[in-house]
């Protein structure tokens, strides 16, 4: 039997603590899996007295998790400190530096920093198993950069956010407004304090960067994704959509096309009976389309402590039997630069809420201004009701497929013509086929 892996944990808290718990209950077991036993060696956290639930009495504490990584007698560093800056890259500098190899749950830090620290590893003879940074317990990293090798990935597209998706699935299905559950995502522990992270597309963001690479081979341009976050969305656009036959959901999407590699996330509407409208809650789901394998999807838990630290198991256990991969799928020196797509090239169908005033001539100057940029329209829904600056008819277009620069210059000179009470407000149609 080989001599047992021993590896530093950075990191005590939901995740941290569940996988200290795993190993240490189920050893036997693993050790009858690869061959060889686990052990932790060493661990970095800012509270030793706080109860884990896991006997760590034998193990070596250090108040610096960068001189755990630099010094301890270990063969695996483990990183769930989380942040893009500070220890957590400090940390697993010094652990790739020393020719180990590090497991993280970091998505900021592989999207700032992913491809300097793979080209770190690979000097340095290692690598860097990242399973828990993007959809939880979902085996998506695993499943692209090992099973999908023999395929061309068009697009990978998804759900990455669960704050995001909870929020979404209480609005239509109890009416709740906003701001309401938003409230209650929080008191749920499902959105922080400051929730702008989750809900204006940034944690998604991060997400979708690390997959573009793996996807397409190049390297992880987190600036070069548009990003809009769900703070507009209202009871209205949750209530038409459905009467429309979509559910919106907040879509990830990066996909290759003749212009380079289009990275977005937005708010979308999807039809109701697709197999990702269907995702609830706070689960989370990935499609990759691929030229052999067709489309697959994968959906689970998002997030939570079982289910990362099923994901960061996965890694470890992988570094046990000796098996590796580069860092980002192939070495770094093959990775393509990346190549931004003309973002408002993309096409399809577009969703418009407009707030226009009830006066003579508004919705013959929208007509006008929608054919001036060969904009056709498959329907229109109007109401009326009133508003703090007189009255206004809530106006809802849904356009045929058509470009995104069409729909925003004719919006801008809608808004120039002085007929808009509101910003207007526009959602991509999406048909996932």
């Amino acid at each position: 039997m080989d001599r047992p892996l021993k590896l530093g944990l950075a990191g005590l808290g939901t995740v941290g603590a569940s996988v200290a718990r795993i190993l240490a209950g189920r050893r036997e077991h693993f050790t009858d899996m690869i061959g060889r036993a686990i052990t932790v060696r060493a661990v970095s956290a800012r509270d030793r007295s706080r109860d884990r639930g896991v006997d760590l009495s034998n193990v070596e504490w250090f108040d610096d998790p960068v001189r755990l990584a630099a010094e301890a007698d270990i063969d695996l560093f483990v990183e769930l400190i989380g942040g893009a800056e500070g220890v957590a890259l400090a940390s697993v500098t010094a652990a790739l530096e020393r020719g180990l190899p590090v497991v993280t749950a970091n998505k900021a830090l592989l999207a700032h920093h992913g491809v300097a620290l793979a080209r770190l590893a690979e000097r340095h003879g290692t690598t860097i198993l990242f399973e828990a940074a993007v959809a939880g317990g979902i085996p998506i990293i695993k499943t692209m950069r090992e099973s999908l090798r023999g395929n061309a990935v068009s697009r990978v597209f998804g759900i990455l956010n669960g704050t995001c998706n909870y929020m979404l699935t209480r609005m239509e299905h109890e009416g709740v407004d906003f701001d309401t559950v938003l409230r209650e995502a929080q008191a749920l522990g499902y959105a922080e304090a400051d929730p702008t992270f989750d809900i204006g597309g940034f944690d998604a963001a991060h997400k979708l960067a690390i997959l573009t690479s793996l996807a397409f081979g190049c390297e992880i341009d987190l600036d070069s994704i548009f990003i809009e976050g769900i703070e507009s969305i209202s009871l209205e656009d949750i209530r038409t959509a459905s009467d429309l036959g979509y559910r919106i959901k907040l879509l990830a999407v990066a996909q290759r096309t003749e212009t380079g590699i289009e990275q977005r996330v937005h708010p979308t509407m999807i039809p109701a009976d697709s197999a990702l409208a269907r995702v609830d809650g706070v689960t989370n789901a990935v499609a990759v389309d691929t030229d052999l394998l067709g489309s697959v999807l994968l959906a689970g838990p998002g997030a939570g402590g079982a289910a990362t630290a099923s994901a960061v198991l996965s890694d470890i256990l992988d570094v046990a039997a000796g098996k590796t991969v580069p860092t980002l799928g192939i070495a770094c020196e093959k990775l393509q630069p990346y190549r931004r797509a003309r973002m408002r090239a993309h096409e399809g169908g577009y969703y418009i809420r407009l707030q226009v005033a009830d006066e003579v001539g508004a919705f013959a100057a929208i007509a006008r201004r929608m054919a001036d940029n060969m904009i056709s329209l498959e329907s229109i829904v109007q109401r009326r009701k009133d508003h703090e600056d007189g009255p206004v008819a809530p106006v809802i277009l849904i356009t045929h497929e058509t470009t995104e620069a069409a729909v925003r210059e004719a919006l801008e000179a809608v808004r120039r013509d002085g007929h808009l009470r509101e910003e207007p407000r526009m959602i991509r149609i999406e048909t996932l086929a």
